[in-house]
């Protein structure tokens, strides 16, 4: 029997080279997104080329409401969901002075990358501990950034969201370690998408002056190879701490 993943964002991007990387290691994947798309269609039919069954709930994890909706769809797919992936986001609509930030840019950022992404883990992981355990490692795996611990003043609230993500995954891992549920944090660094292709001038020169050691863009396959990994479990003594996916960057050298 194939293990359930559940990836939120999975539309295009980070969220396609997950979904991927997924199907790839055995599992079928139930995407989570804001509306069924082109991308979507083909996020899905290259997983189905990979022996991967999919299926697609439309859904804003902003909203509250949604999320009963999401997971009961999630469950109806497969019976159950043995890996929850955060990775819906939103970056700020404008770079800026961390001065000039609004409420309304802070309140959908936020709302949407940690406020919506920490009750919908919330509910996932009450289903979860309502089955009983399987053959497969059931984990929950989140999509932070390297904006976790690497200050951005230019998009403050994304960076704040962001941070806010590692602690939720420490404190997933403290209380679902017993159920044999593992919470791990995964930080991309520049990852070629559509989300960096705005910056993207700036990031060629930054990478070719040295701004990682591994001298390239990420791709969102890397993002999803890490993610493929930790949801085989291949890593079964490790909970609660971050996978960097970043090239380097978090490392302090000169």
């Amino acid at each position: 029997m194939r293990p359930i993943a559940l990836v939120t964002g999975g539309n295009r991007g980070i969220g396609r080279g997950i979904v991927l990387a997924l199907a790839r290691s055995g599992f079928d994947v139930a995407i989570v997104d804001l509306a069924e798309s082109d991308d979507t269609r083909e996020t899905r039919s290259a997983a189905e080329a990979l022996g991967a069954r999919t299926g697609f709930v439309a859904a804003d994890i902003a909203d509250l409401a949604q999320h009963p909706p999401i997971v009961a769809a999630a469950w109806s797919f497969g019976g159950r969901v043995d890996t929850l992936v955060n990775n819906a986001g939103v970056s700020v609509a404008k770079r800026g002075d961390l001065l000039e930030v609004t409420p309304e840019s802070f309140d959908r950022v936020v709302g949407v990358n940690l406020r919506g992404t920490f009750f919908l883990t919330q509910a996932v992981a009450r289903r979860m501990l309502a089955d009983a355990p399987g053959e497969a490692h059931r984990s929950i795996v989140t999509i932070s950034s390297s904006n976790a611990v690497i200050a951005a003043p230019e998009r403050a609230e994304y960076a704040i969201a962001k941070t806010g993500l590692s602690m939720m995954t420490k404190v997933f891992a403290v209380r679902l370690a017993a159920a044999g549920i593992c919470c791990y944090e995964v930080r991309p660094g520049v990852i070629r998408t559509d989300m960096t292709r705005v910056a993207q001038a700036k990031y060629d020169k930054l990478i070719g002056e040295g701004l990682t050691p591994i001298a390239r863009w990420g791709e969102p396959d890397d993002v999803g190879a890490a993610v493929a990994t930790l949801a085989q479990g291949r890593l079964p003594f490790v909970t609660g701490d971050a996978v960097n996916v970043d090239g380097g960057l978090h490392i302090h050298h000169f």
